[in-house]
């Protein structure tokens, strides 16, 4: 059944397969990718939160004396000087009573600064905020806003590196679901194209090959045994039609076709002949004496006979001639195609000459019996295979009148009158 339009096309086991397996790959990347990702982000916060104090640590000790003595411009200096070469982007420093005494910020460089503020925003905890200490008295405090710079660059290549394991990972899972797939489609295929043959073609004799995989090997032994026995049972089948076609178209006395087979054989021949402007012989056989044989010396003696005259006849014939049973004791020979009518007088010659040995019984009893033969030529004689059967049928009886035993060429108006008058 083809599918419908609703149906779709069915996917092949081969693309389910590699979209699960190409599936899979990815899914595990990225969760390994974003688990990593996510722990390196947690550990680098830390790491820029520690490095903020130290920075805040460094600008309290480098401003303490700037402070003490409220020097704003000697504490912007010493602020800008350090801030400048650190990953900040604010720094302001307040004196103990709360006034600003300097202030620090890194100057617009464009969206990436904007994306480095964003970043450590969202990341990084609240602005640092240390005291500055001067002999063990807080003169002011220092409160620093971090830059983000390090927590982008690595945001960014973890989401690189995680976009080309990801094509890596993708490229490694088809190249490797591909060899694995080849193990598994290869036996279907192989199982698959056995079996169409098989179903299409009545090709019983072909067998699965070995497949590496131990289910699929065990699947192909089954569906070997299983063809063993539907191949067994296809010859049983053919035999018993061959049988039967034989049975039905053959006399099973003799084992001559029989008169359907062999009316069917003069019909073609016929045709063929007007075709191809050729010309034929029908041979019109019947055993002188029969009936007196098989009503004297019983049925099975009859048989004897009628098998012996059959083998006898054929072994007259050539090649490609055909001799029939048409009922009881009489036989009908068509020869095809035909050179001449020395050739049919010829065969038609034999035939009575093969009679003159009687017949050798089971019983050890010999029979004289002969053949009268009717001979009939077409077109001459017949343009259609009755006519032309009827006056070969004329021709023999035409022999059995004159002297039994021998054979008679069809007259046709003598062959007419003879079958008018039997009618």
């Amino acid at each position: 059944m083809k599918p419908t339009r609703k149906q779709g096309v069915r996917p092949t086991l081969r693309s389910v397969l590699g979209r699960g397996h190409l599936s899979v790959a990815l899914l595990a990347v990225g969760l390994a990718g974003i688990s990593l990702t996510l722990l390196g982000v947690l550990a680098l916060r830390v790491y820029a939160n520690h490095n903020l104090h130290l920075i805040a640590r460094s600008i309290n000790y480098t401003v303490e004396a700037a402070v003490v003595f409220d020097d704003s411009a000697a504490t912007n200096e010493s602020l800008a000087l350090i801030a400048s070469h650190e990953e900040v982007a604010e720094a302001k420093v307040f004196n103990n009573e709360g006034e600003l005494l300097a202030h620090w910020q890194r100057g617009d460089t464009g969206m990436l600064g904007k994306l480095e503020v964003q970043v450590a925003t969202a990341l990084l905890d609240e602005p640092v905020n240390l005291p500055i200490m001067h002999q063990q008295q807080k003169v002011g405090h220092t409160e620093l806003v971090g830059q983000g710079r390090s927590l982008l660059l690595f945001l960014l290549s973890g989401l690189a590196g995680i976009l080309f394991c990801t094509i890596l990972s993708a490229l490694a899972a088809q190249y490797l679901s591909r060899r694995l797939l080849s193990n598994i489609t290869r036996p279907l295929r192989g199982l698959a194209s056995v079996a169409h043959a098989a179903r299409r073609e009545r090709s019983f004799d072909r067998r699965v090959p070995e497949a590496p995989i131990a289910e699929l090997n065990e699947l192909g032994n089954d569906f070997n045994a299983l063809l063993d026995e539907l191949e067994v049972w296809h010859s049983h089948l053919q035999n018993e039609n061959q049988t039967l076609a034989h049975q039905a178209s053959h006399d099973s006395l003799t084992g001559l076709p029989n008169r359907a087979f062999f009316e069917g054989r003069l019909n073609r021949s016929v045709r063929n002949a007007e075709r191809q402007q050729d010309h034929l012989a029908l041979l019109f056989l019947d055993s002188d004496h029969f009936k007196q044989i098989n009503d004297t010396l019983g049925h099975a003696v009859g048989d004897e006979v009628l098998i012996s005259v059959a083998d006898r006849v054929r072994a007259q014939l050539r090649e490609h001639d055909l001799v029939a049973r048409l009922g009881g004791d009489e036989f009908a020979v068509l020869l095809t195609p035909l050179q001449s009518r020395k050739d049919a007088e010829h065969i038609a010659e034999k035939i009575v000459a093969s009679m003159k040995l009687p017949v050798q019984l089971d019983s050890g009893r010999s029979i004289a019996t002969s053949l009268s033969v009717g001979i009939a030529y077409y077109p001459d004689d017949g343009a259609d295979p009755a006519s032309l059967l009827n006056a070969a049928d004329a021709a023999m009886y035409e022999a059995k009148r004159k002297r039994r035993g021998h054979w008679q060429v069809a007259q046709t108006e003598r062959s007419a009158s003879e079958i008018k008058n039997r009618s």
